[in-house]
């Protein structure tokens, strides 16, 4: 079966692709490059071992996006692609309300149209704001989002949800909480173009000595060391939990039409946690300093992932320290090859 998978070269798309790939299924790559390159799709078929289909397409662009549907039969899609860099997205809301509405709106409309069935939705932890409820579940009561970015999933996720209401076709939205990691082949791995904000990355940077010091945002929040608390799920289990909920959507194995899953290990770890478990691991120490918080971070947020487990039959297996070894290998692996 065709698989679409937007934003097919980015960080969790690539690994989604490997993932459907190696299961039996075709993926069909889409992606604009505007955040990352088109030689991970080589990476990908040295992963699989076969050729892989990849098109340059802005989803903005809905002519060129319908000519790829008239062209080949879509049996599902998984919509990763958006801008997700939550500093950026309050510093320039009007590219990421353009790039990541619009991109959602164009795809359903051609799903509406051609009446196709069984859509994906790349959504966040974020929907919850800062919640007081902690660990959240998936009918957490979703709060005051703390970016454009975070806005810009709970829309996402409100415009499907009401598609969905007046067609014939299913979905579901899977919100990931902090995916981080690299594939153990270290072949692929978090590589975007701009420079990264998510932790792992900028640890693994730092050790490698592209940058000189990172900050640690904020000290005084209320946890365990005043830094803030993330789940962090490793980027193949992620990619896994798409296969599962792929599966699910076309074996019509879904409750209702729309459904919500979180992607989570259920468990915490704040910022220095995660600094001391990269340390240990590695033996690299880290050059680190405490700065001020940071605008748009929640102070923590963890899963429930009952639902999850019990209905999609998909669980967590890596940890915190499978995350920071592999994610390490790869940055050396981007050394090796001096990209």
């Amino acid at each position: 079966m065709n698989i679409l998978v937007t934003g097919g070269t980015g960080y969790i798309g690539s690994h989604t692709a490997v993932e459907l790939a190696m299961q039996g299924f075709n993926p069909i790559l889409i992606d604009n490059l505007s955040n990352s390159r088109e030689e991970v799709v080589h990476a990908i078929e040295k992963i699989i071992g076969k050729g892989i289909q990849f098109f340059n397409i802005d989803l903005c662009n809905k002519a060129e996006l319908e000519k790829l549907f008239s062209v080949y039969k879509v049996d599902a899609t998984i919509h990763f692609a958006a801008y997700k860099a939550v500093g950026e997205s309050v510093d320039n809301p009007l590219k990421y309300y353009r790039n990541n509405l619009l991109s959602l709106i164009n795809l359903l409309e051609i799903y509406q149209e051609k009446k196709l069935d069984n859509f994906l939705f790349s959504s966040s932890c974020s929907v919850y704001g800062q919640s007081d409820e902690q660990p959240v579940h998936e009918k957490t009561k979703l709060g005051k989002a703390e970016s454009p970015y975070g806005y810009t999933k709970q829309i996402g996720e409100t415009i499907l949800a009401d598609v969905l209401k007046v067609n014939s076709f299913n979905g579901c939205a899977l919100r990931y909480f902090n995916p981080a990691g690299a594939h153990e082949s270290a072949l692929i791995g978090e590589y975007p173009l701009q420079a990264p904000s998510n932790l792992v990355p900028v640890i693994t940077q730092t050790a490698a000595g592209i940058r000189k010091e990172m900050t640690v945002f904020g000290n005084d929040y209320n946890t365990s060391d005043g830094t803030c608390v993330r789940d962090y799920v490793h980027v193949v289990d992620i990619a896994r939990a798409h296969v599962a909920a792929i599966r699910r959507l076309l074996n019509k194995k879904n409750k209702e039409s729309y459904e919500v899953f979180n992607l989570g290990t259920g468990q915490g770890n704040t910022v220095l946690e995660v600094i001391k478990t990269f340390e240990n691991i590695t033996g690299q120490k880290l050059n680190y300093k405490i700065g001020p918080r940071r605008s748009g971070d929640v102070e923590k947020v963890y899963a429930d992932t009952t639902k999850v487990n019990t209905d999609l039959g998909w669980k967590a297996e890596y940890s915190i320290k499978d995350i920071v070894k592999s994610a390490w290998a790869w940055e050396q692996h981007l050394a090796s090859v001096k990209i």
